[in-house]
């Protein structure tokens, strides 16, 4: 029905554009979509130049075109093309493929901004973010309590403790007390604090890379526009001071989850030592001790809860402090303690063996119950925001960032016991020696199979339905030959590029879904474990035979599934290290994902917008205010998101001097409906009040972009109606070989486009150029310098 009403008449009728008004130099800045593109592809030139930026992210002309600004009259009212190249942000480097192992982490910082739009709830807006934030902190304290699992219990406690295990693996031999004959090292508390420096070692490259992106990424200060009036930036967030520089909330909840990761380790190891100086007749000192150490952990949890806990981001201001006391001492005070309890667990013990799994197997339950109720917690807070300003576009009713953020618990969950599950297998051998990781990560890992199943039927239902849609699109395809003969094989090809690209919009289905489902299995999952305290197999034993043997086979395939998507996961990532093509692919999921700041989890993966963003506006203020040109902002898919973000930053003045033109954009179709507190209606409406002039412009065979469709009178104005695909049908006098199907990519070459731009600049007015500062250069100057200083082949 919305292709329909799309095909029917969006956009109006095109009226021609008016005579060009010659009045000095007027730009077009191109911003590329995802995947990245070199600045000759996008300047369809081979010899180009960069104007201003460095090696990461630049701007960058045809060389012919490199002091335009002094030959006005060269180019005959056409703008002077300049293409701005951000595509290194995310992808120029192979490494940063190994940032799909922390996939968790830039999911739940999704669900941060996937709140539903909310008037007068601040309250209600801020507890929905305290939310999110926690879920973030405890996917942290999984990742580190599975590196945990792994080193400290399967490896240094059962494997280390087993003789039959410690054989089979040589290199274990001077951590076991039969092989090393008592050695050193072989104390269970000495294993364990050895083991520990595997944890502690991944907790340390996290505050790693998170401080390096931090140093690179947040540290790139907008533009400061001074004292404004709150209505002047729209309806948005992403039009305050502020909203691209969220350096200090990094760095706090970088101390944070530092030393919730610290503290977890810490945690692993202290309660086996301490139960054991628990025992009757044991020693005072150690058992003192030991008490004091649990109240000191029991502090430090509270302080990092307390820490996530605080507000949020100061959007409405550029917040150029920094909590320097709180960054430092409290990872420092989480190492400290981790020391102490590595000490008091390594102290001699004269009679402690370790048997059996590590104590602590219920703290994976426990985790897994807190992070049910907040996404519980956070669909109620989703549901009440979105109850007073209702949005029929919104993707799930508002219910998009609690289902994201159940994805995200999912994944992690899965991840920490796929992993753990294959080590106990590899350590195991034949399986009989060791009892492997705790109970509930073998009952998550048995329900795979389960989920894997509805999903292939969902996808059948929505192959069924597109097959149905494309049947449906070829009656459209042949009403629009206009007498050409028609040829079935080309008209089914472009009903189904249609139907394909219409798939798109069951996306919210697919994760309805998927989280719903997720949440019923893992809930099952969870009372399976509590209730039975076996896995499920040997839950089943002594029932029918069939859900014996269907517990046995969902059990070992849900195993396998969870090792092969790591392997999976981890192979993608090397691979991708050593090839460009797909190290393009990730980088592509990079500039999808990671576009939003890092507001609720500080070891995502880093925010490439807030470099972006910031340079793209202080290029447009400074140019329009030097030159007093004319500007057009030419975005292509995510482009045309990083452009309305920077018209969005732009003063009030400033934006009044710009046009928009959007083409394969996804502003309403993919951020309008998953991001609705941020462009929804409302934020879109303000966008096109105030920039000077926008056109968007789209195809029914793109899967990507689409119209914006804002509210009233106003979408035609913006919207044009739904660009040919392909340019034509058959062979005509201007393209004697068949057209190909464009669908997201080359709107360019459709002749609508420079049409619209040409409009959109006889639109724009002219400004005045600012006046020049006696003994000072003034920003026109900065700019020459800066590119005669700059200038190279790209």
């Amino acid at each position: 029905m919305e292709r329909t009403q799309e095909r029917a008449g969006a956009g109006g009728p095109q009226e021609p554009a008016p005579a060009h008004r010659e009045a000095g130099t007027a730009l077009e800045l191109l911003v590329h979509g995802v995947g990245g593109t070199t600045p000759q592809e996008m300047l369809n030139d081979p010899r180009t130049v960069r104007i201003t930026g460095d090696d990461t992210a630049a701007v960058f002309r045809r060389a012919e075109d490199a002091d335009a600004e002094q030959r006005p009259g060269d180019h005959r009212g056409e703008p002077v093309p300049e293409a701005y190249v951000w595509c290194n942000l995310t992808s120029g480097n192979g490494s940063r493929a190994l940032w799909l192992l922390l996939l968790p982490f830039m999911v739940v910082n999704l669900a941060h901004w996937m709140r539903p739009a909310a008037h007068g709830r601040r309250r209600a807006v801020r507890l929905y973010g305290l939310l999110v934030r926690l879920a973030g902190l405890s996917l942290t304290v999984l990742l580190v309590a599975a590196a945990c699992e792994v080193a400290l219990d399967l490896t240094a406690w059962q494997c280390a403790g087993t003789l039959a295990c410690a054989e089979r693996h040589s290199w274990l031999g001077f951590l076991s007390p039969q092989v090393s004959g008592g050695g050193w090292w072989s104390p269970p508390g000495r294993r364990l604090a050895l083991a520990a420096l595997v944890p502690t070692a991944l907790t340390g490259l996290l505050w790693y890379l998170s401080l390096r992106t931090w140093n690179a990424y947040e540290s790139q200060q907008p533009m400061d526009r001074g004292d404004e009036p709150d209505d002047d930036t729209g309806r948005t967030a992403l039009g305050r001071p502020g909203f691209w520089y969220g350096r200090r909330l990094v760095a706090r909840l970088r101390a944070a989850h530092t030393a919730a990761g610290l503290l977890t380790v810490a945690a692993a190891v202290g309660p086996a030592a301490a139960r054991f100086d628990r025992r009757p007749g044991g020693p005072a000192v150690l058992d003192t001790l030991g008490w004091l150490l649990t109240a000191a952990l029991a502090a430090g949890a509270v302080a990092v809860v307390a820490v996530v806990s605080r507000r949020g981001r100061s959007e409405r201001r550029l917040d150029r402090k920094l909590d320097e006391r709180l960054v430092r001492r409290l990872p420092l005070a989480a190492l400290g303690l981790l020391l102490l309890t590595l000490v008091y667990a390594g102290w001699a013990r004269p009679g402690w063996e370790s048997a059996g799994r590590l104590p602590g197997d219920a703290a994976f339950g426990a985790l897994t119950l807190a992070q049910g109720l907040l996404v519980v917690a956070l669909g109620v807070v989703a549901h009440a925001l979105h109850r007073t300003r209702p949005d029929p576009r919104a993707a799930m009713r508002g219910l998009g960032g609690p289902a994201v953020a159940l994805l995200a618990c999912a994944l992690g969950g899965v991840m920490s016991g796929g992993v753990a599950q294959r080590v106990s297998d590899w350590l195991d051998g034949t399986g009989a020696s060791l009892d492997g990781p705790p109970v509930l990560l073998t009952w998550q890992a048995s329900v795979i199979p389960l989920l894997l199943a509805v999903l292939l039927v969902l996808c059948g239902a929505l192959a069924r339905r597109t097959v149905r849609l494309a049947r449906a699109e070829r009656a459209a395809v042949e009403a629009g030959l206009e007498g050409e003969p028609g040829d079935p094989g080309r008209t089914r090809r472009i009903a189904r590029a249609r139907a394909m690209a219409a798939l798109t919009d069951r996306g919210p289905l697919l994760v309805a879904v998927t989280s719903a489902t997720t949440l019923l299995l893992g809930t099952a999952a969870l009372v399976g474990a509590l209730t039975t305290g076996e896995v499920p197999a040997e839950a089943a034993e002594g029932t029918y035979a069939f859900a014996h043997g269907a517990a046995e086979t969902a059990q070992a395939l849900g195993s396998w599934l969870v090792g092969l998507g790591f392997l999976l996961f981890v192979t993608w990532g090397r691979r991708a290290y050593k090839d460009a093509s797909a190290r393009r692919t990730i980088g592509i999921l990079w500039d999808v994902g990671t576009f939003w700041p890092r507001a609720a989890h500080p070891f995502a993966p880093p925010c490439y917008a807030e470099r972006a963003v910031p340079d793209l506006t202080w290029r447009i203020a400074t140019w329009t205010r030097a030159t007093g040109g004319r500007l057009v902002i030419s975005g292509h898919s995510q482009g045309s998101v990083l452009a309305a973000a920077a018209a969005w930053q732009l003063a009030a003045p400033d934006r009044k001097r710009v046009a928009l033109l959007t083409y394969g954009s996804p502003l309403e179709r993919l951020y309008g409906r998953w991001f609705p507190a941020h462009f929804g209606p409302a934020a879109l409406t303000s966008l096109h009040h105030d920039v000077d002039c926008w056109r968007n412009l789209y195809r029914l065979t793109d899967p990507i972009g689409g119209p914006v469709r804002l509210p009233g009178d106003r979408g035609p104005e913006v919207d044009r109606a739904p660009l040919k695909d392909p340019l034509a049908y058959g062979r005509t006098e201007r393209l004697p070989l068949p057209a190909p199907i464009l669908g997201h990519s080359d709107y360019q070459a459709d002749p609508a486009f420079a049409e619209e731009r040409q409009r959109l600049l006889a639109r724009l007015r002219p400004g005045v150029p600012a006046p020049r500062r006696t003994g000072q250069p003034s920003e026109a100057d900065a700019d020459g310098a800066q590119g005669s200083s700059g200038r190279s082949s790209a």
